[in-house]
């Protein structure tokens, strides 16, 4: 059996096979200000008590601080849903993205069942959990009962080789796979991420990799846990490796398919717009007008980014053309960054600190773009209008090639710098 298959064959209690439908228990239900009030609204048709506030955790990201009367409002919802139901140890405010904070708090762990009334909960599989986005119905019944039902995902093993050079790094790896197998390739099915690149690969860019296995339609992705990760899983929890519940393939475990990537010789991967797998090389594109650059996101605020763009910033300036935004994905990070310099390198070199959030990357606060825009953004989607007007455009990539698009103001291969 894979990984997925453990997890969900422990919770339902027998071993489970794709395609099976099962009703499990939740270890956590996460949601934000944008999705929970919506679920509080079916959740009280329904119950009185949620089923466990301890294992609940609402968010506030996607627009904090309020943006609007309607924001506002929305907080205000949740706030007192929370102060009813005693969620208040798990209720963060300001302290940054939901999918950086989670794991942070220490909520995240291997072979656990996680959901979130957010699509990139898949994040956590970057832990060895299964973890995955629902609707807000759905998260409403969890807070109710506990459980929630699944159709068993058969799954796609990834096998990926070759080492990451100074200029990529693993938001390209993820680009090149959705590039090859489509924005549906992998829809409502697991994808399971292995081989040495991801062996040797830190908590950062694993997490960064199972953000994005949406944006092919998984349903899940997910990592075999590495010594990397459970030190941060350890240090987290206060809990000792013999104490969480790591799993692991079997060395003959079915999959439905495998597919092999050498990232060897790749270059710095772009999605243009408006799909995100419409990926090229960025020597397709270099030297394409743009009016915006942002480095953040529960894909690409942590610190590796934050580090990646700061030795490519440090004593140069943005260009004049151009309008650099830097968020920090939490207020952890936010910390760790001006310790260590690159907050004051960043300011001096012209961008703009935003606070830990998910604003501009959903064009809902901060960083709006109007018609004829172009952005180049180390966010998660590019659709027609995710980032404001339906007539801007966005293209998707890591954080070096943001940070030498900013200094040169068009897209630019930080190699030419």
């Amino acid at each position: 059996m894979n990984i997925t298959e453990k997890i969900l064959s422990s919770k339902a209690g027998h071993e489970v096979t794709p395609g099976e439908i099962i009703e499990i228990p939740v270890d956590l239900a996460m949601s934000h200000d944008g999705t929970s009030p919506p679920a509080i609204k079916t959740f009280e048709k329904v119950a009185d008590k949620v089923w466990n506030p301890e294992k609940i955790a609402i968010i506030f990201d996607h627009n904090v601080p309020a943006n609007t009367i309607g924001s506002a409002e929305f907080q205000k919802v949740c706030r007192d849903f929370i102060n009813k139901q005693g969620i208040s140890h798990n209720y963060i405010h300001g302290e940054g993205i939901c999918h950086q904070v989670v794991p942070e708090m220490g909520l995240v762990e291997p072979g656990k069942v996680i959901v979130g009334a957010d699509s990139h909960t898949c994040t956590y599989g970057a832990f060895g959990a299964f973890s995955t986005g629902m609707g807000a119905t759905d998260l409403a019944m969890v807070w109710a009962t506990g459980k929630t039902w699944f159709m068993v995902p058969s799954a796609i093993k990834m096998e990926i080789t070759g080492e990451l050079n100074q200029y990529i790094a693993p938001k390209d790896i993820i680009l090149n796979i959705i590039g090859e197998i489509g924005i549906a390739g992998a829809t409502y099915k697991t994808a399971e991420f292995c081989g040495q690149t991801i062996e040797n690969m830190g908590v950062e860019g694993r997490a960064t990799m199972c953000n994005m296995a949406i944006e092919m339609g998984a349903k899940n992705g997910i990592m075999e846990p590495n010594k990397e990760v459970i030190d941060y899983i350890c240090k987290r929890t206060s809990k000792k490796e013999k104490e969480l519940n790591i799993v692991k393939s079997d060395e003959d475990a079915v999959y439905e398919k495998e597919m092999h990537f050498d990232i060897s010789d790749i270059e710095p991967q772009i999605a243009c717009p408006n799909d995100v797998d419409n990926v090229c090389d960025i020597s397709n594109i270099e030297g394409t007008s743009i009016d915006q650059c942002l480095i953040g996101s529960c894909t690409n605020g942590r610190l590796s980014d934050l580090k990646d763009a700061y030795e490519i910033l440090k004593g140069q300036k943005i260009n004049d053309n151009v309008r650099l935004l830097i968020l920090p994905a939490s207020r952890e990070i936010y910390k760790q960054a001006m310790n260590l310099g690159y907050i004051e390198a960043f300011i001096d070199a012209g961008a703009i600190i935003c606070n830990p959030g998910c604003g501009p990357c959903l064009g809902g606060h901060m960083g709006v773009l109007s018609e004829g825009e172009v952005c180049i953004s180390t966010t998660n989607r590019n659709f027609k209008g995710r980032m404001g007007d339906p007539k801007s455009s966005v293209y998707l990539s890591n954080s070096k090639v943001v940070a030498a698009s900013a200094i040169e103001g068009v897209i630019t291969n930080p190699k030419d710098l």
